[in-house]
């Protein structure tokens, strides 16, 4: 009707977007978020689904993974050369082959005799053990999983009422009754330290397959006539049987700690909700500068769809990628929410120091990067979990008002302060990066100025990634970079603050015991940095409910401008002068070791 009085006045119609729903069975519930920004409708979808909960600070480091490591010297021996290269690490992950015959829940005794031993190994070093748990259960007459499963009913059934038999990893197999609450509970049991021998409490869970995969299945998954409790049928929550199973393996990491310990789970399939009992990566990609390239769209898909702990596999999972690709592909990982190596059993070992010598060292500079930032992700994920929006964010989500942000692929910001714009092109030692908005933005290695808006051509050769702090905003990192992130916990914080146009700046740091659920309980530090007339300042946005060992080592200030003044330092307990350092080239005060602790509020005045 529109369309024809708009013809009939002669006017245009309007650009719209048209969709078309299909749906088997059921009533579809549509929820509409009015917003009106971006942000709004994070906020809003996270307050009808859940948000993404404040991970376990290792999560948020690098993780290395194959399928499948050997065995336990395999382990071992891994874990020892990565601080042999001074390569940082906080988690090796194990597939199906650590099982005994790929039964979930258990060990190969021959490749890993003694696994709580080689899970110690690692710990010792503030590291963590990621094993695989898929939903598909062995039918095999000696596997108690099975045997319970069977005898308590909690299989999915068939249109007969006997349980239903696919094709799966470990060949003939049964599919557990998620939406059953029984099955989820029987399998939260599963995960206490006496059920799953073996184990710690340093062990945490991958749930793959969960779609469900079925070999033998139509479209390789469950057929959709397939019964479960009270008669429903698959094919009316298909799409949540992942989200499902990550709840009970959600459970299980809370039971066996006594709701300790916040869990870290990895799910492959997921539905709305599912942010609030896994991260999720983009699935089985491939060795190829295309798969590398669609990682960013995937993870930014992911993000607005409230799944901001996403990442897609390091490398590509199937094939064998050159140097060149696995570096630019380190280069762009760093810079996402979820930081995993993976490969296919068929392809070759690919671990950093594998490649030459010039690329393992450009790729343990992208590792140790992604390190020196772990204050400020972990920042911004504890901030996700309070609104609901994401950390990895399109530039038309942070730039609304830009119209030329909107067709760009390839660049994205993490919170509001980074400008990520990787290499994705093979051979590439250029590219074109669009600057959004109105603002003054600085190379985060070279310092360098940029106040520009729109597209310019930036070089960025081998070693490069380009990444851009926001004028205007302060972000925390940690230099002091060692082997895991466990043993940079109480490491000092050196503050990195970019000035905007009228020389001020802001920017947030949030501080817990990276593992347990006290921060809920208010034992946590979160305070607010502003800079402005020469002054920072440090205030808690919340009363400071515990106490931290880490203190503020440096503060450089960008775009800091002529200034050969002390910095005046004050404290609830001291007023005193600290050394700074004005380099005029790449116009950068830089004021030397405050010595502040994190956990009081302060003021550096930079007046005379």
């Amino acid at each position: 009707m529109g369309s024809l009085s708009n013809m009939v006045s002669g006017s245009q119609a309007q650009k719209q977007v048209e969709t078309h729903w299909m749906f088997e069975s059921g009533i579809i519930d549509v929820f509409v978020l009015l917003g009106p920004g971006p942000k709004d409708v994070s906020r809003q979808y996270g307050l009808l689904t859940g948000t993404t909960p404040l991970p376990p600070e290792f999560s948020i480091a690098y993780h290395q993974c194959r399928w499948n490591y050997n065995d336990q010297d395999d382990v071992n021996m891994v874990n020892r050369r990565f601080d042999e290269f001074d390569i940082p690490m906080d988690v090796m992950w194990l597939d199906i082959e650590h099982t005994d015959g790929k039964k979930y829940f258990t060990w190969d005794s021959r490749k890993f005799p003694d696994s709580v031993n080689m899970v110690e190994n690692l710990v010792s070093k503030g590291r963590k053990l990621v094993t695989i748990v898929d939903p598909h259960i062995k039918k095999d007459s000696g596997y108690w999983v099975h045997n319970d499963l069977t005898s308590k009913g909690l299989y999915t059934k068939n249109s007969d009422g006997g349980d239903y038999e696919g094709w799966c990893w470990p060949g003939a197999s049964y599919y557990p009754d998620f939406l059953n609450k029984d099955a989820r509970d029987y399998f939260a049991e599963q995960y206490k330290l006496d059920n799953y021998k073996g184990t710690t409490l340093d062990v945490f869970t991958w749930n793959d397959m969960n779609e469900p995969s079925v070999f033998n299945g139509p479209e390789v998954t469950m057929p959709k006539d397939k019964r479960h409790i009270n008669d429903i049928e698959h094919r009316d929550l298909h799409n949540m049987y992942g989200y499902l199973y990550t709840m009970a393996t959600n459970q299980g990491h809370l039971v066996r700690s006594d709701n300790q310990l916040r869990p870290f789970v990895l799910t492959r399939s997921a539905f709305a909700g599912s942010q609030r009992y896994a991260a999720i990566w983009t699935g089985d990609n491939a060795a190829d500068w295309g798969h590398l390239e669609s990682s960013v769209p995937m993870c930014l898909s992911f993000s607005v769809a409230g799944m901001s702990f996403v990442g897609a596999d390091v490398g590509g999972f199937f094939g064998n990628p050159d140097g060149e690709l696995m570096v630019r592909w380190y280069q762009a990982a760093s810079f996402q929410p979820f930081f995993r190596s993976h490969a296919h059993l068929d392809s070759k070992r690919r671990e950093p120091w594998l490649f030459s010598a010039g690329e393992m060292s450009l790729i343990r500079d992208a590792i140790r990067t992604r390190y020196s930032f772990l204050p400020f992700w972990y920042t911004q994920f504890y901030e996700t979990e309070k609104t609901g929006v994401p950390v990895m964010r399109p530039l038309w989500y942070e730039f609304p008002g830009d119209e030329g942000v909107y067709g760009r692929e390839g660049e994205h910001m993490i919170g509001d302060a980074l400008l990520v714009a990787p290499i994705l092109k093979k051979s590439a030692t250029e590219l074109s990066v669009y600057f959004p908005g109105t603002e003054l933005w600085y190379d985060i290695v070279t310092n360098q100025k940029f106040d520009v808006s729109g597209e310019i051509s930036i070089q960025a050769p081998y070693d490069k990634i380009p990444v851009y702090q926001r004028g205007g905003t302060i972000i925390t990192r940690k230099h002091r970079v060692r082997r895991s992130s466990a043993l940079m916990h109480d490491d000092p914080i050196t503050l990195h603050v970019a000035v905007d146009r009228e020389r001020k700046a802001r920017g947030t740091l949030y501080i817990d015991d990276g593992r347990t659920f006290d921060y809920k309980s208010g034992a946590s530090i979160y305070v607010e940095f502003r800079y402005e007339d020469e002054v920072l300042t440090a205030k808690m946005l919340q009363p400071a409910g515990t106490e931290t060992k880490v203190w503020l080592e440096k503060v450089i200030i960008l775009g800091g401008g002529p200034n050969n003044n002390p910095a005046r330092v004050i404290t609830k307990n001291e007023d005193v002068y600290v050394d700074t350092l004005y380099e005029p080239a790449q116009n950068i005060l830089t004021i030397r070791k405050p010595g502040v602790n994190l956990g009081e509020e302060f003021s550096i005045s930079l007046k005379e």
